[in-house]
C-alpha cells in the first residue's frame, strides 16, 4: 500500500475562500515602453522602401506584438492567507520564513554576488527594491525566493502577518 505524502497539495492559485492579503502586478516602467516604441519604429524603416503604408503597418504590427508580449509575461505577486504566489510558483504560508527587503546596492548585491544558484528568482530589471523570502520546506531544495517589488514594506508586512 502505498504512503500518503505528508505534504499537501498546493493549488496553483489561490484559494476562493481565502482573502487577498496583498496583491501586485510587475508592470513595465514608462521607459520599457518607449523602448517598445523605437523598436517598432524601426519598422518603418525596413518597409519604407516598399512604401511608406507598409512601414508604418510594420510599426504597428511590431508595437502590437510587443505589447502582447509584455503584458502576458508580467507577473504577479500574491499573498493569501494560506499560500504565497510569485510568478508562476507558489508555496503554502506555513513554508514562509524570514523575509528581508533590499534596496539600491544592497539589491543589486543580491541579485548578482550573493545570489545562490538554488534561489527562485522572479526579478525585473526595472524595479530595484527585492524581497528576500525564506523557503522553510524541508522537501523542497530551494533555499529563498528572491523577488522585484515596487512595494517592499507592504509585501513585507504582509508576509510577516499571521
Amino acid at each position: 500500500m502505498p504512503e500518503s505524502s505528508p505534504h499537501a497539495s498546493v493549488p496553483s492559485t489561490p484559494s476562493a475562500g481565502a482573502p487577498v492579503v496583498y496583491r501586485e502586478k510587475l508592470w513595465p516602467n514608462a521607459w520599457i515602453w518607449i523602448i517598445a516604441a523605437g523598436v517598432s519604429a524601426a519598422g518603418i524603416l525596413v518597409f519604407a522602401p516598399i512604401s511608406m503604408a507598409a512601414g508604418y503597418t510594420a510599426a504597428l504590427v511590431l508595437f502590437a506584438i510587443i505589447t502582447v508580449l509584455l503584458v502576458v509575461s508580467t507577473p504577479a505577486i500574491t499573498v493569501t492567507g494560506d499560500a504565497l504566489n510569485v510568478g508562476r510558483a507558489t508555496i503554502e504560508r506555513r513554508f514562509v520564513g524570514s523575509v528581508q527587503q533590499f534596496t539600491a546596492g544592497e539589491a543589486t548585491a543580491e541579485r548578482g554576488t550573493r545570489l545562490n544558484g538554488l534561489a527562485y528568482l522572479c526579478i525585473r530589471g526595472w524595479i530595484d527594491p527585492v524581497v528576500k523570502i525564506e523557503i522553510t520546506d524541508p522537501a523542497d531544495r530551494t533555499p529563498y525566493w528572491l523577488a522585484s517589488t515596487r512595494h517592499p514594506d507592504q509585501l513585507t508586512a504582509a508576509l510577516t502577518r499571521r
